[in-house]
């Protein structure tokens, strides 16, 4: 796959310049925790391409987790992940994740966060596969949203920070082969306007990429841009192939796709087909098993024919108990017609968590200097084939702070002086040449494009997959690779871009690793290679495809 390094309609010398210290781009744990670190030594911009709302910190249900308990340690939180991760985890990574988490809770906590407790203890609850019950919630099932709105409070007040609404960045600039910022456009319903952002750290915190497919728990803009941008960059991506797809997504007629939290299985729910059948009984974990086990056995369960059904049972417990355990999630289904006290409520596996992303180090530095990636966009080997049940908050946290730090040690404040007048910008290749090219696309293509590829992705390359499947999808795609070349002139463009750009990088990656293993599963390599396969799938746009061994 060919893409251009640069997409924007604009030619970055011709936009409002803003100089900063640091450039944030996204507004999710990760961005928000990141920028208020960076701010204690400069000024920041975090740029976020909808409302703070749209994130999937927002959406998060379950908890955040962290080794707190009495009868925890983090060596039984490693071990977990490291369990969950079916052989790809960096052992290293997960170390520092584990040891650095419950100083992370403690910080968020001065933050303004709060976690459920119970007779003065956190109240933790238990998630599949972890052999502990280590997870910290808020508001019942409102974790995420609870730590995003305590860190806006503090965003929103710091001096040092610049909130910029409805703007998405579309170019990361480079000079020299140094990340320099990035270009961006800003709409408010009337007007688009271009602007470039100049800083001596951009930081990349974009989030996942689960609208690439039909039935998704993410929000709308979970379009893949940080994969997207980093890749078009020159920045090494890995183990795209492996997307987590929650195994209990609500499944009712017409109504989205809402996240129904593994903390329900967790407090004793279980899953029955449609005869009423406990499907998982026999697994030693049942309905604790890790994430990737219980999907593919929902998923099979529901190809047995139309009238096929899965429903998550936690008639167990009393009507008062779930509203004020899980208000959420109970308020929603009642909305549905479902009173989770009495009924069986119907799921479907969806489209949830990407494991792969943009390689970084244990700071988050990404193999472009200047550019760092956290949170769901980046790959720090944390999280391997399968991601453990409620590691992805606290993992966005880890390692934002971290990479905060080492911003700060590698010349925070002393940015060089970068003139977009002068002839560096224009040298690293940026195309004005396409910007004359005619435009084939009519009003209303976009979105058209987008709902099939929606379409496509889910059918070929969900749950289950093969090299005939897969082959569908490359095909499938490639009538829309012509689209890459044209320049973006809005988000819903950018979108569009990132997205068929990570589609691409996904199915390659499919069509390349020929075993099973977590969340990639090949109906025609049923099982897992760990002679030739334990290792990551590295992609770059100068280098293309290539193995790298897992450290042991």
């Amino acid at each position: 796959m060919v893409v251009p390094r640069y997409v924007a309609s604009v030619d970055p010398r011709e936009a409002p310049a803003h100089e900063v210290d640091a450039v944030v781009i996204g507004a999710g744990i990760a961005g928000l925790y990141a920028a208020l670190k960076l701010a204690a030594w400069g000024k920041v911009a975090v740029l976020y391409k909808g409302a703070p709302e749209d994130s999937n910190t927002f959406a998060a249900q379950g908890g955040i987790a962290a080794a707190v308990g009495l009868d925890d340690s983090p060596d039984l939180h490693a071990q977990d992940t490291l369990a969950a991760g079916a052989g790809l985890n960096e052992p290293e990574a997960v170390r520092t994740l584990v040891e650095e988490a419950p100083s992370v809770i403690r910080d968020l906590i001065e933050q303004g966060a709060s976690f459920d407790r119970s007779d003065g203890e956190y109240a933790l609850t238990r998630e599949a596969a972890h052999s502990r019950r280590r997870i910290l919630h808020s508001g019942g099932d409102a974790t995420g949203k609870g730590i995003a709105s305590a860190l806006l409070r503090q965003v929103g007040r710091h001096p040092n920070i610049t909130l910029w609404e409805q703007t998405m960045v579309v170019d990361l600039l480079t000079v020299g082969g140094r990340c320099v910022g990035a270009v961006a456009v800003q709409e408010d319903g009337r007007e688009t306007v271009w602007h470039v952002f100049v800083g001596a750290a951009t930081i990349l915190a974009t989030g996942g990429a689960g609208q690439l497919f039909a039935r998704t728990t993410n929000p709308a803009g979970a379009t893949g841009d940080g994969i997207a941008l980093a890749y078009r960059a020159g920045a090494e991506v890995r183990d795209l192939e492996f997307v987590q797809f929650h195994p209990t997504a609500y499944a009712g007629e017409g109504a989205p796709a809402f996240l129904l939290s593994e903390a329900l299985r967790g407090e004793g729910a279980v899953l029955r087909n449609r005869d009423g059948h406990r499907f998982l009984e026999n697994h030693p974990q049942r309905e604790l098993a890790p994430r990737d086990v219980v999907a593919r056995a929902i998923a099979k369960e529901l190809n047995q024919g139309e009238e096929s059904r899965v429903y998550l049972d936690m008639t167990h417990r009393p009507a008062e108990w779930l509203r004020d355990r899980f208000p959420n999630i109970y308020d929603f289904l009642l909305g549905q017609g479902v009173d989770m006290a009495r009924d069986w409520i119907p799921v479907a596996p969806a489209a949830h968590y990407m494991m792969g992303g943009v390689v970084t180090d244990l700071d988050g530095r990404t193999t472009i200097p200047g550019l760092f990636a956290v949170g769901e966009t980046a790959s720090t080997g944390v999280q391997g084939a399968n991601r453990l049940a409620s590691n992805s908050l606290i993992e966005g946290a880890v390692f934002a702070r971290r990479a905060a730090e080492r911003a700060r040690q590698e010349g925070f404040r002393r940015r060089r002086s970068l003139s977009l007048n002068g002839p560096e910008v224009a040298d690293e290749g940026y195309p004005s040449s396409i910007r004359s090219l005619p435009d084939p696309r009519v009003p209303g293509a976009i979105e058209s494009f987008r709902r099939e590829l929606q379409r496509l992705m889910m059918k070929e390359v969900g749950v289950f997959r093969s090299g005939d499947s897969i082959a569908r999808a490359l095909s499938g795609l490639g009538r829309w690779l012509p689209s890459l070349v044209y320049p973006v002139r809005n988000r819903a463009e950018a979108e569009w871009v990132n997205l068929l750009t990570t589609a691409f990088l996904v199915v390659e990656a499919a069509q390349l690793r020929k075993e099973s293993r977590g969340a990639h599963y090949r109906h025609d390599f049923p099982e897992t290679n760990d002679t030739e396969w334990r290792a990551h799938l590295v992609f770059s746009r100068d280098r293309g495809a290539y193995i790298r061994e897992v450290d042991r």
